[in-house]
């Protein structure tokens, strides 16, 4: 009992000293530890709708602190929920770090910008609730995958855009969204291109997907990150991590390249790596190139940690 207290004592000074605007202290990583995994679940909002999005936690089974990442799931807007990349965040965590995956609003409730409120509150709320599980708010990480990819792009580049912050955080308010890095498979960068890839392919429900997110459709265009980079916005560059599949149909090789190289036209740091053989979700899949990826991620990870 004694010692429950003593945690819960800890993890108040925790919660208070951001609250406060003192600097936590980070966490130190090595991405070949093993570590036991516990997951949990947790409600972290809910929908205008009433709705429970919830976070699942995969927290490694030890003393910590831990580095913490932030899992937006994939979906065309449209589908899944926060176990799409289980198997991805459990790898993750089993090497040492906190990963929460997070419920999004998906467009048929509600379209874009609802799904990145949702990511910017997660931010916040996991910058709170971190030290709860044992994990580091010191150094919020993200990891995205396809339109979870885009959501993240977003997330990054504009931590501050008050549409994005429209979601107050009454146990913090004075917490904000910014992330230290973000670890990507297959990203839509290039919403506009994507669009008209699934036109020209003459698929339907990838093309509804994009007509039912963007409302009005022109937010196409100004959610676009590669638009974006290309009008020049000023936004915040972190270290990105994008790996993409040489077969990806969905979103082209050629298509992400061109972002690759904007990003880093505009200063920003980004590690890009083509998959040979690799579909849209090959990560799905046991196999050499899916362990590739998960080594890959943890290796990034382990950068942007250890540097700090």
């Amino acid at each position: 009992m004694q010692s429950l207290k003593r945690r819960d004592f800890i993890r108040g000074l925790s919660f208070m000293g951001l609250a406060a605007g003192v600097k936590p202290a980070a966490a130190s990583y090595n991405p070949a530890a093993k570590f036991g995994v516990k997951v949990s679940e947790v409600e972290y909002r809910r929908t205008k709708a009433g709705r429970q999005l919830m976070a699942r936690i995969y927290q490694p089974e030890g003393t910590g602190p831990f580095p913490t990442v932030l899992d937006l799931h994939g979906g065309a807007w449209n589908a899944k929920d926060r176990k799409a990349e289980e198997p991805m965040d459990h790898a993750i965590a089993e090497s040492g770090v906190l990963v929460v995956a997070v419920d999004l609003t998906l467009a048929p409730e509600s379209p874009y910008p609802a799904c990145v409120q949702d990511a910017n509150y997660a931010v916040r709320w996991l910058k709170t609730k971190a030290p709860s599980w044992n994990g580091s708010p010191a150094r919020i990480g993200v990891y995205g995958s396809s339109s979870g990819g885009h959501l993240a792009e977003l997330l990054a580049m504009r931590p501050r855009d008050s549409r994005y912050n429209a979601i107050p955080l009454r146990e913090a308010p004075g917490a904000d969204a910014s992330v230290a890095y973000v670890a990507m498979r297959s990203p839509i960068s290039n919403t506009f291109a994507r669009y008209q890839n699934a036109e020209k392919l003459n698929r339907s429900s990838m093309v509804k997907n994009n007509t039912t997110f963007f409302v009005p459709f022109d937010a196409i265009h100004e959610s676009n990150p590669q638009e974006i980079l290309d009008r020049h916005e000023t936004i915040t560059k972190v270290p990105f991590l994008i790996m993409q599949g040489a077969l990806d149909d969905n979103v082209l090789p050629a298509v992400q390249e061109r972002f690759v190289q904007s990003y880093k036209e505009a200063g920003g740091d980004i590690q890009y790596q083509l998959f040979e053989g690799c579909e849209h979700e090959w990560v799905a899949k046991p196999g050499p190139q899916t362990d590739r990826a998960r080594e890959m991620v943890k290796a990034f990870i382990a950068r942007q940690v250890n540097a700090s």
